[in-house]
C-alpha cells in the first residue's frame, strides 16, 4: 500500500515535527537534540503560535505541552485534530494527570509522555507516530483508488477515526 505515497514520505528522515512548549530553553534544546537525529523540527512557544505554524508548514507530528499560558494544550490538541486530522499529536508534559491523559486520548492524541522524557524514547515515539500517519494516508489512498469515496478530503476524518 505504501508504494502510492510520495517519495518525500517514504524516508523517516523527512519527518517534520512541531515542538510546542512555553519553556523556550527547553523547547530549543529539545529541538536541537531532535535535529541531530535527522528530524526536521520547528518550534512554537504558545498555543496560538502553534496553530499559526500548522497552517504555514503542516508537520507530520506535533509534540505538545499542556500547561502553557494563554491557550491550554488540550485546546491546541482539539483544534489540531479538527483542522488537521492526519497530524499525529504527542503530549509531552511535566504536570500531566491520569485524567488529562484520558481526555487527551479521547480527543485524539497518539501518545502521552511525562517530562523529562528520554530523548531516545521520544524519538522512537515520534517515528512510531509518523508510521501511523503513513498507514492512515495509505488507507486513504487505497479507498480513493477503489473509488469508495467521492471526495477523499471530505471523508478523511471518517477514515482516520476508523483506523484509531
Amino acid at each position: 500500500m505504501l508504494n502510492n505515497l510520495d517519495e518525500h514520505y517514504m524516508s523517516e528522515r523527512d519527518i517534520k515535527v512541531l515542538l510546542v512548549d512555553d519553556e523556550m530553553d527547553f523547547a530549543n534544546t529539545l529541538a536541537q537534540r531532535l535535529k541531530m537525529r535527522n528530524l526536521k523540527v520547528g518550534t512554537a512557544y504558545d498555543g496560538e503560535e502553534a496553530l499559526t505554524r500548522l497552517k504555514e508548514d503542516e508537520p507530520d507530528v506535533v509534540v505538545l505541552d499542556l500547561n502553557m499560558p494563554g491557550m491550554h494544550g488540550m485546546e491546541v490538541l482539539a483544534e489540531t485534530r479538527k483542522a488537521y486530522p492526519d497530524i499525529q499529536v504527542i503530549i509531552l508534559t511535566g504536570h500531566g494527570t491520569d485524567k488529562e491523559e484520558e481526555e487527551a486520548k479521547k480527543i485524539g492524541s497518539c501518545d502521552f509522555l511525562n517530562k523529562p522524557a528520554d530523548i531516545d524514547y521520544l524519538e522512537q515515539r515520534i517515528r512510531k507516530a509518523f508510521r501511523k500517519k503513513l498507514e492512515i494516508t495509505a488507507i486513504a489512498v487505497a479507498f480513493d483508488e477503489e473509488k469508495k469515496f467521492d471526495a477523499l478530503t471530505k471523508d478523511k476524518k471518517t477514515i482516520i477515526k476508523q483506523t484509531l
